[in-house]
């Protein structure tokens, strides 16, 4: 599973995109909107100048005649419209018409309007305003309905004014370049700050990554977490935990060859010297055989606990533990060791309970082995052997009891230790330490224990009547 997407791009840059991204987007859609807006104002009030227009050149206006009679007069020239004229960028044409169309004065080539007035215009006016075009320009036009009296008549006069577009355009464009200037120098000082506070706080990444690169291969020390940022906390002690994870593979690989190594090598030079024993006929052919076969056998059983060590290590580093019945594996392995148990005639019995605890099959069915094995072994013929599989103290325990010579409190000290000389139960020393590695990979407890009982010679000496084996397993293993 991907856990990143970022591709090649660095976090610095993830960043800076991240945010001066949307910054860029914003300025760019607020530029955009106070260009509309400031348009929107210099509409409005260019708009007002020609309604000024309309209504200096309607006060001028003359009638004669009453309603449909009225005959209307206009002695406006042109020169009287230049003061709306702005720094001659612009040109003001007008037209006025009867309400019919009929031309009075003007421009006859500015097209009559047929509109009609809005229901509440902008102004206290009969006033409309509209887009339009004279001569192939555009322009911008005003329409006002005049009323128009006097003592020889009455009527309405229809004044258009058109105004070119040249002026607003320009101030338009200042508009816009004065915004996209100012939005402009913004945008620069935003990526400033954010460059500048982007490479502040990524400052102690890059201290990690260069202190990291600087290491020493295999040196796997915890890395300082004391004075880093709080967002940077949690990734430095995942560090700090995967780090310590594989300082434990690493010893625990360096620990398995140099004790393969070791152990090898005696019955490695055992077998050597049986070889050539055997080839100086100085023992019978047969005899050698035999010695070399039994070489063979005590190697390949240190081998196979070996490896037995290395799997429970191997079995440890996986997260997906399934559940196992533990009362099952008991039973499967109690029946394959029947045939030792037969012929040291003990007196066997077997207690199980369901118990379904979170560990490999392979695991459980090894701890149960070795401690089953290890009791049959140091039984004496006849002996008692007893195994009990229960729930206890919040957990399973699977206890194993036997009658034999239990352990000294020297080899006590060091039970559990890989190899451990002297002790009684005689092998590899590496049975109870494959237990011990098991029970730690799921979260458990071993603990061996001499039976004692008081002697019927002397009531102050204890003599030893067998030894207890315990194993106990947490149910909470079972709700991961």
């Amino acid at each position: 599973m991907k856990l990143f997407s970022l591709g090649s791009m660095s976090l610095r840059r993830y960043l800076l995109l991240g945010i001066l991204l949307p910054v860029v987007l914003f300025v760019v859609v607020n530029t955009f909107s106070s260009y509309n807006q400031a348009l929107k104002a210099v509409n409005i009030a260019y708009d007002r100048t020609l309604l000024a227009s309309a209504k200096s050149i309607g006060e001028q206006l003359e009638v004669k005649g009453f309603d449909a009679d009225a005959r209307l007069r206009a002695t406006v020239p042109y020169a009287a419209l230049e003061a709306f004229e702005a720094d001659n960028q612009s040109r003001i044409y007008y037209r006025v018409s009867t309400q019919k169309g009929e031309m009075v004065s003007g421009f006859s080539e500015l097209k009559f309007w047929r509109g009609e007035i809005p229901v509440n215009p902008p102004y206290a006016a009969l006033v409309n305003f509209y887009d339009d075009s004279f001569r192939d320009e555009p322009v911008r036009a005003a329409v006002l309905l005049q009323p128009v009296a006097g003592t020889q008549g009455r009527g309405i006069a229809v004044v258009q004014v058109a105004e070119t577009l040249a002026l607003r355009h320009k101030l338009a464009r200042e508009i816009l370049i004065s915004t996209l200037l100012r939005q402009a120098a913004l945008v620069a000082v935003i990526a400033f700050v954010v460059v500048l506070v982007v490479q502040r706080a990524t400052l102690p990444v890059r201290r990690l990554s260069a202190e990291l690169q600087e290491r020493l291969e295999g040196d796997l020390t915890p890395l300082d977490a004391s004075e880093a940022p709080r967002e940077l906390r949690p990734l430095l002690l995942a560090t700090n935990h995967v780090m310590e994870r594989l300082q434990h593979l690493l010893n625990h690989q360096k620990r398995f060859v140099r004790d393969t190594a070791h152990q090898l090598r005696t019955p490695l030079a055992v077998l050597k010297t049986q070889v050539q024993s055997a080839l100086r006929h100085d023992i019978e052919p047969l005899t050698a055989l035999r010695e070399i076969s039994g070489t063979v056998d005590r190697a390949t059983a240190l081998a196979n606990q070996m490896l037995s060590l290395a799997k429970v290590e191997q079995l440890r580093q996986q997260a997906d533990t399934p559940l196992t019945e533990w009362a099952d594996v008991v039973r499967a392995v109690a029946l394959d060791l029947s045939p030792l148990v037969a012929e040291k005639d003990l007196d066997f019995a077997l207690e199980t309970a369901n118990a379904a605890v979170r560990a490999h099959d392979w695991m459980l069915r090894e701890l149960t082995r070795n401690l089953l094995h290890n009791a049959i072994k140091h039984s004496p013929p006849g002996g008692r052997l007893r195994v009990h599989l229960a729930h206890h103290a919040g957990g399973v325990a699977l206890v194993v009891l036997d009658d034999g010579p239990g352990i000294s409190a020297d080899l006590a000290k060091r039970l559990f230790q890989p190899f451990s000389p002297g002790d009684a139960r005689t092998g590899s020393g590496l049975g109870l330490a494959i237990c011990f590695e098991i029970v730690q990979a799921l979260g458990g407890s071993i603990q061996l224990k001499n039976r004692d009982t008081q002697s019927p010679k002397n009531h102050t000496d204890v003599d030893v009547s067998g030894l207890d084996a315990s194993v106990w397993l947490p149910l909470r293993q079972n709700l991961a």
